[in-house]
């Protein structure tokens, strides 16, 4: 925050464009008072539809819902509403040491983060309404056809990949021209999807790369996902697009939209003899309120904190919740199946191009007025990924054409992270990143990131207390399957393969080989030395899903109506529900599962939109 401030500090100084600014904060103010969501203070005793957690699920839902004019809605958030510190897409890391975030911190894991800041794996969550998508990357990609066709094989009905492409359409706005008549993009939804405008010689020879080893330039949310690509992302005129931007602020004037915010909700209220969900508990302005649901609740407090109000309340694991003299509504396996796509930072390499990104260069007037006054620019890069690989591991067991790897291109490296923005954000210590990267901060440098997507390990989110204030236990157990590794070390050497390649090479790329901290002892680049890198510094890309998996069977909390089992009116709408994580980035699905839950909620109600009221 320090640096931010120094910086608009050092804008207003400028006296050339002093009054150019002062202009352009009036124009934001007056912008910020015509979106700013109104808080609800009073409540009815009653709605049709109460929201639990305004995050990507939350805000496509209350929207959505609030469609029906003989509706009532009430949408809950813990969090405030975003501002405009939240905008800028290359500055994605610093907004996640902002308020806007939950600030988790798992229980230690014996095969990832143990090198990382109190050997632990750092969780951000976005708190605020649009949740996430106000501090995630803002990549926009869906995954595999067949990861749909899967859940929908598991009985769960309607989540085959025809039938949920429509909603992924019907959300989206693409701004990108070649795409336009493309059958699998919308072109009139809410959310924008878009290019960044900057396009660097690192990404143009990413791309060459791509077709020397063998893969098509592709489309990732296209007929196929396997390919290299440039980043898709949810970006509109070079800045964020979040939830809150493309489904909460156009109709903040619905009367029967209530949004209440710093509101934490503490427990569902459910009936032990009916077993019907009948409304919630929550803190406000530490006054306890309590407000009754005429139709449903709908939990979309995401994958930690949705398993944690359920178990809260007395729907979860039995022996769990009697250890901690909670009454059992419900016996469900609330909190397992736990995943999420795991990955290794720090893999830097040196460049002879002056492309590259980092906090130095970036404090320059040129690139400033230029994102301030265009909308583009390196600042428009969406947390400095700008390109994107989906590929095949050797030994993959899966299909010719069925992704389990991503390889990010970063527009820059952990080198050049010298404010530490990056360094905190991800947990790595000063220690380590003084002794890889001291001697780096002068050079050229970009990463590469391998992401692994179909991960076959799983952890649990479980209660610590019966204090709904007190965050609950997550336990990752990352990369404890054999073949989680397996799979991670044959996408680090993919990626010094395709740093190799022609079109890398003609830009004098050399991978930075100092040996990783604690893992000096081993023969370098050896199967050995990965995995002990792993080990350290492996961590997660923060795509946590699952923990209150849709299925008929035992293993599953909701049924493929997002019911929760054994319960009356109570529905969970979030990454949570997800049988296994697609190979994508989450929040363009948590939006689709959102899209369709609001369909099939108004079909059980036998209720439709008004015409008139449709965002």
């Amino acid at each position: 925050m320090r640096t931010l401030w120094i910086f608009c500090l050092w804008l207003l100084m400028q006296r050339a464009a002093s009054q150019l600014l002062v202009d352009i904060v009036r124009d934001f103010e007056t912008s910020l008072l015509n979106n700013r969501i109104p808080d609800t203070t009073n409540f009815l005793p009653e709605y049709d539809f109460i929201i639990v957690g305004a995050g990507s699920a939350g805000c496509v839902m209350a929207n959505r819902l609030s469609e029906i004019s003989s509706a009532t809605v009430l949408l809950l958030e813990a969090g405030d509403q975003e501002t405009f510190i939240s905008d800028v897409p290359l500055t994605a890391a610093l907004t996640q040491m902002t308020r806007y975030n939950w600030g988790y911190k798992t229980e230690p894991t014996p095969n990832a983060c143990q090198g990382l800041k109190q050997g632990v794996c750092n969780w951000p969550k976005g708190r605020g309404v649009g949740g996430t998508s106000l501090i995630n990357f803002m990549l926009y990609t869906r995954g595999h056809r067949r990861d749909y066709d899967e859940w929908a094989a598991a009985n769960n009905t309607g989540w085959s990949y025809d039938e949920i492409l429509p909603y992924f359409k019907k959300s989206e706005r693409i701004g990108i021209r070649e795409l336009y008549k493309s059958p699998y993009h919308g072109r009139n939804g809410p959310l924008d999807v878009q290019y960044t405008d900057y396009k660097s010689h690192l990404l143009k020879a990413f791309l060459k790369s791509g077709r020397e080893l063998g893969y098509d330039i592709s489309d990732p949310n296209g007929e196929h996902l396997m390919g290299f690509s440039r980043s898709q992302a949810t970006i509109r005129n070079g800045r964020r697009c979040s939830t809150s931007k493309a489904f909460i602020q156009p109709i903040v004037q619905r009367k029967n939209l209530h949004i209440s915010m710093k509101s934490w909700v503490t427990k569902l209220i459910i009936d032990p003899e009916t077993k019907t969900a009948v409304g919630v508990e929550f803190m406000k302005q530490r006054q306890r309120y309590v407000v009754r649901a005429r139709k449903e609740v709908i939990l979309s407090a995401g994958s930690i904190a949705s398993p944690q109000l359920l178990m809260l309340s007395g729907v979860g694991p039995r022996q769990h919740l009697q250890d901690l003299n909670i009454s059992v509504v419900n016996d469900l396996p609330v909190g397992y199946n736990l995943q999420d796509h795991i990955t290794l930072n720090g893999l830097v390499f040196v460049v002879n191009d002056s492309s590259t990104v980092n906090d130095a260069r970036l404090l320059n007037p040129t690139d400033i007025f230029r994102y301030i006054f265009a909308g583009q620019g390196p600042y428009t890069i969406p947390g400095g990924a700008e390109g994107f690989a989906f590929v095949r591991t050797p030994s993959s067991d899966y299909g010719k054409d069925y992704t389990d790897m991503e390889l990010v291109l970063g527009a820059g490296s952990l080198s050049g992270d010298r404010f530490g923005t990056m360094r905190n954000l991800l947990g790595i210590t000063d220690e380590f990143y003084d002794y890889m990267f001291g001697d780096l901060q002068n050079k050229e440098t970009f990463g590469l990131v391998p992401v692994l997507l179909r991960p076959k390990s799983r952890g649990r989110i479980s209660l610590r207390s019966r204090n709904p204030f007190h965050w609950p236990r997550m336990e990752p157990n990352f990369m404890q399957h054999p073949d989680d590794i397996r799979s991670m070390i044959e996408g680090i050497e993919m990626i010094l393969q395709l740093a190799k390649s022609q079109a890398m090479t003609k830009l004098g790329t050399r991978f930075h080989d100092r040996p990783f901290p604690g893992c000096q002892h081993l023969p370098f680049a050896s199967q050995d030395y990965w995995r002990c890198c792993l080990r350290l510094y492996g961590s997660s890309l923060q795509h946590q899903s699952g923990t209150c998996k849709m299925g008929t069977d035992s293993s599953a909390v909701v049924d493929p109506e997002l019911r929760v089992h054994g319960l009356k009116h109570l529905r969970v709408v979030d990454a949570s529900v997800m049988p296994n994580v697609p190979a994508g980035h989450t929040n363009a699905i948590v939006i689709m599962i959102a899209e369709k839950a609001s369909d099939m909620i108004k079909n059980s109600w036998r209720m439709r939109t008004d015409p008139a009221v449709r965002n």
